[in-house]
Formats: C-alpha cells, structure tokens, sequence
C-alpha cells in the first residue's frame, strides 16, 4: 500500500510524528474543551439547581423567554457549525477561496446570533427587569448564557483572525510592512461586524417602538448616520485587503489550524443546544 508520506498526500487526520498519532495542536484543544465541559456543566447544573427550588419572588421564566426569538438564533448558530465544517473540508482539499466564503458566513452567523443574545438580554432588563442581581433566575441564566456568548464572541474573532492570515503573502515585497496590513485588515473586519450589529439592532428596536414606516426607517438613518458612513467605509476596506495579490502562505498545510479552530465552533455549538434545552425547552414541558 502506497503511504501518505510516499505519494506526498498530506494526513489530515493523523500525524506521524507525534507519540499518539494525533497533531499535538489538536489534542491541546480537546483537552482544553475537555475542562470547558465541566466548566459549563457547573453553571448548567446551578441554574437547574435552582430552578427546582426557586426561592420567593423569583421570575417566572414562561412569562419572560421569547421562545420564537431563541429558536431562530438556535437556528443560526446550527447553521454556522456546518459552514465551519465546509471550511475545514474546503482547506484540506486546497480551495482557499471556499475556505474563505465559509469563513465569512461562519462570521456572520456568529454575529447574527450575538446580536440575537444583545437584544434579548436588553428587552429582559428593560421590558421584564430581570438584572443579573434582583434575582436567582437572573444571576444564574445572565451567568451561563452571557459565558457562553463570550465563547461565541471569542470564536468570531477567531474566525476573523484565521480569515485575515489566509491572506498573508507568501514573499512579501522588499521594504513593505506586511504587519500593519494584517492590522489594518482585521480592524476593517471588526469595524464591520459591530457597525452591522449596531445598526441592524438599531433598526430593529425602531421597527418594535414606532413600526414600520418611512419616517422610522428615516429616522434610524439619520440618528446612525457615522455608522453607516463607518459600515460602508469598513466594507470598502474588507473588499480592497480582498483582492488578488499574488501567492498566499496559507495552503493545506494550515488545514490543522482551520480544524482546530472548527472543534471549537462546534463545541460551542453542542453546548448551546444543551442551554437552549436545559434553560429555555425546559420550561415548557
């Protein structure tokens, strides 16, 4: 039989020069979401605690959750592992190009689904006045599902980072400064992401308070006028740093580094399910 080494194929799924047969960035992100498991599983089980024996005056949760609200962004994030998964599927067969698209949309999904957590915490603080202080159900639930939208976050930003270095060159030119590109990339990026969630959540709380209607549309445009002037400036930006510039450093051989950062996404995907049952399904059984 022919070896990977022999026809010059790379392994993507084991490394010969590793004890374990296992690629050592792997196997530290496994342990690390190992440790993340029981991290989760103390808050999950502290919020379930809880809610079988709910001291006096606590929310009821039926009367707070948008049900509707919290399925369409369960729907998003679902959406977005199998994006992360054509990604890692794309680098390994060498489609750099694909590998981006599912990139960006991995990215936008995440966003959609950190705006989705924004504005619902902001209608549960000021429509029902649950804090993360006045009460059990607060601290516990703000708690477990603020934690894990900072792993959301924490993995849209890795996202973007991976994006950008897909575009490092391979031989950069003499006397260039390939550095403060790559910085001047991912803030375009960031600026980008907020910008958008800033003024589609801006739109958003419009539509909810006035309807739809010229006047409120309008209205938003003008009160957000330097973010959609920053949004459009940032796209312009992201679509210049995405031009054709000649040979990447980026190829297969990175394809650990997408899978790394896939086991992640995932991850954070199982546990939202485990959330979105224990916290949010639970309450209407």
């Amino acid at each position: 039989m022919t070896s990977h080494a022999a026809t010059g194929a790379i392994d993507h799924h084991h490394d010969h020069t590793t004890s374990t047969g296992i690629p050592n960035k792997k196997l530290l992100m496994w342990a690390f979401l190992a440790s993340d498991c029981m991290f989760f599983g103390t808050l999950i089980s502290t919020h379930l605690i809880y809610r079988l024996h709910p001291p006096p005056g606590n929310p009821v949760p039926r009367q707070i959750f948008d049900i509707p609200l919290t399925s369409f962004s369960t729907f998003i994030l679902l959406m977005s592992s199998l994006m992360m998964a054509l990604a890692v599927n794309a680098i390994q067969k060498g489609n750099l190009k694909s590998m981006r698209f599912s990139l960006l949309t991995t990215i936008l999904f995440g966003s959609i689904f950190l705006g989705g957590q924004v504005f619902e915490f902001n209608n549960f603080v000021t429509e029902h006045h649950m804090t993360i202080t006045n009460s059990i159900l607060g601290t516990t639930f703000y708690t477990l599902t603020g934690t894990h939208g900072t792993h959301v976050a924490i993995g849209v930003l890795w996202l973007g980072l991976m994006y950008v270095r897909s575009f490092k060159a391979a031989a950069p030119a003499p006397g260039s400064y390939p550095w403060l590109g790559n910085v001047l990339h991912v803030l375009a990026l960031l600026a980008a992401i907020l910008l958008s969630m800033k003024l589609v959540l801006s739109v958003v709380w419009g539509l909810q308070e006035h309807g739809l209607s010229a006047a409120t549309l309008g209205g938003v445009a003008r009160a957000q006028f330097l973010a959609i002037i920053g949004a459009v400036v940032a796209f312009g930006a992201l679509r210049w740093f995405a031009r054709p510039a000649g040979p990447v450093h980026f190829d297969q051989r990175n394809a650990v580094d997408v899978e790394m950062m896939g086991l992640y996404w995932h991850f954070v995907d199982i546990v939202w399910i485990v959330i979105f049952t224990a916290v949010y399904l639970l309450e209407y059984l």
